[in-house]
């Protein structure tokens, strides 16, 4: 599971590296009700909602770099409540 951020939109990937294919997918595209945080914390619920659906129940968690507070935390701590171990 990779995330990516920029300064308005976060997306995150749940990749197969043996395969290098992207299983899932999910972003704040659309998403326009609420802080950065919140919008975040929406895209990890629904990540954790795909992989669930694919089953997919453990993943790695790489942030790219991006420090582990907020808005990276947010998603993190969305897709455990939804079901992923990390």
């Amino acid at each position: 599971m990779t995330v990516f951020r920029s300064n308005k939109q976060i997306y995150v990937q749940l990749i197969d590296d043996l395969a290098g294919a992207t299983l899932a997918s999910a972003s704040s595209k659309g998403i326009e009700e609420g802080t950065k945080v919140e919008i975040a914390a929406k895209v990890g619920a629904d990540i954790a909602q795909k992989a669930l659906a694919a089953g997919i129940t453990e993943v790695v968690f790489d942030r790219n770099g991006y420090l582990f507070h907020g808005r990276v935390k947010s998603l993190a701590d969305a897709a455990r409540n939804g079901g992923l171990k990390f």
